[in-house]
């Protein structure tokens, strides 16, 4: 569903089913949205230290496909 390309060679597919999420390493075929962003911007993001929409409309983080549904990622993991 969702797909990371960190540092624009770092791929990683991020599947969430049944209430479950799992992270695997390489490109998603199937990702509906991939989130484009530097390896600094994602350890802001998993720490909290960095806002995702702030860091989207800063030119940090970019969405590749449905932005409707990457909207949707922080709904998925409430803090």
């Amino acid at each position: 569903m969702f797909g990371f390309k960190i540092d624009d060679d770092k791929h990683y597919s991020l599947i969430v089913k049944d209430g479950t999420c799992d992270v695997k390493e390489g490109e998603n075929p199937d990702a509906q949205v991939t989130l484009v962003m530097d390896s600094d911007t994602l350890k802001g993001i998993v720490s909290g230290e960095t806002d995702g929409m702030q860091a989207f409309m800063g030119g940090k983080l970019r969405a590749e496909g449905d932005m409707m549904l990457a909207m949707k990622l922080s709904e998925l993991f409430p803090a």
